[in-house]
């Protein structure tokens, strides 16, 4: 019953940055730029979702709040929602559906490329996150959704080859993003560490065995 609370909670919380955006727009609050301010609104909270859904798995463990882990995925689909918003902007509001314009750009413009690469990566992840895709891939869904630590990287470099002078949002997103990928190699570190152990402990056993 908490978790399900806990997930009401999340789902009108994750639309308050959407909403907040509509009141805007519906009362001329979006500046002289509206387009400009919606993009950098909807990129803003694509990643601030994505460095909150990578965040769940050290927060559990180390806090040994194993509820968190339910609501991740709903986080994950958040940032999906948000990501989907912002290309949308661009390819509507910004481009017109001007395909022509839109491919120059993925091939001419490096922010751009590597940001729609980021949104291509996000979309397999979308589409596996049920149950019953979880169940069919096996193994094999750990795998692919390894992605997301590629569309972070490639998110964050987005967001810095795009504004060039003012660093500092892009740059704190980058120091997150760092802290959660050192935890998560250091956790890989120790984890190899202890089989490289256990595979020594188990062959000098076979050996005084033998002997």
């Amino acid at each position: 019953m908490k978790l399900r609370v806990i997930k009401v909670l999340i789902f009108f919380a994750g639309l308050i940055p959407l909403a907040r955006l509509a009141w805007k727009a519906f009362h001329q609050g979006l500046g002289a730029n509206p387009v400009e301010v919606i993009t950098h609104s909807t990129g803003d909270w694509t990643l601030i979702l994505i460095l909150t859904t990578l965040s769940i798995t050290p927060l559990r463990k180390l806090t040994k709040q194993y509820w968190l882990i339910g609501v991740r995925r709903m986080i994950g689909l958040f940032a999906f929602f948000y990501v989907c918003l912002h290309f949308t902007t661009y390819i509507w509001l910004d481009k017109f559906f001007d395909w022509h314009e839109m491919i120059k750009d993925i091939v001419k413009r490096p922010f751009i490329t590597v940001g729609f690469t980021a949104f291509v990566l996000l979309i397999p992840l979308a589409i596996t996150s049920t149950r019953g895709w979880i169940r069919r891939l096996g193994k094999n869904w750990q795998r692919l959704h390894r992605l997301i630590y590629v569309a972070a990287i490639a998110g964050v470099i987005h967001y810095i080859w795009l504004v060039k002078a003012d660093l500092r949002k892009p740059l704190q997103y980058a120091f997150v993003l760092g802290v959660l990928l050192l935890y998560r190699i250091a956790v890989w570190l120790v984890e190899l560490r202890k089989k490289l152990s256990g595979a020594a402990v188990r062959q000098s056993a076979a050996e005084v065995t033998e002997v």
